[in-house]
């Protein structure tokens, strides 16, 4: 749901529309802390993945998603300054968040 959110509310950005509607935004941060927060609780449990050589792959998306998620909010406040620092700000939350699902699917893939 947070990486479907984050598609449309990119897409609305894009277009030029991303600003009228803030609630999204927000939801979007809510789902993906709610996401995060349940990482945290499956990494609590046995090690998965050693055998396939991914069992690290679960604390590395939760670097990467965490990062993102301290990133989120910094969006709106950057993109008040300069178009130029909110873009850049985007790029490195979509980025770490990209990067943090597809670790996160190849470790879930060998549990």
């Amino acid at each position: 749901m947070a990486v479907t959110s984050g598609a449309v509310l990119a897409v609305l950005y894009l277009r030029g529309t991303g600003g009228r509607k803030p609630i999204l935004a927000i939801l979007h941060g809510l789902v993906a802390a709610a996401g995060f927060g349940f990482l945290l609780v499956a990494l609590q449990g046995p090690r998965r993945g050693d055998a396939m050589g991914v069992g690290s792959f679960g604390i590395v998306a939760s670097v990467f998603f965490g990062i993102a998620l301290v990133l989120g909010p910094f969006i709106s406040i950057s993109h008040r300054r300069s178009l130029a620092a909110g873009g850049a700000v985007i790029a490195t939350h979509a980025s770490l968040a990209i990067a943090g699902f597809v670790v996160f699917l190849a470790w879930a893939s060998m549990g």
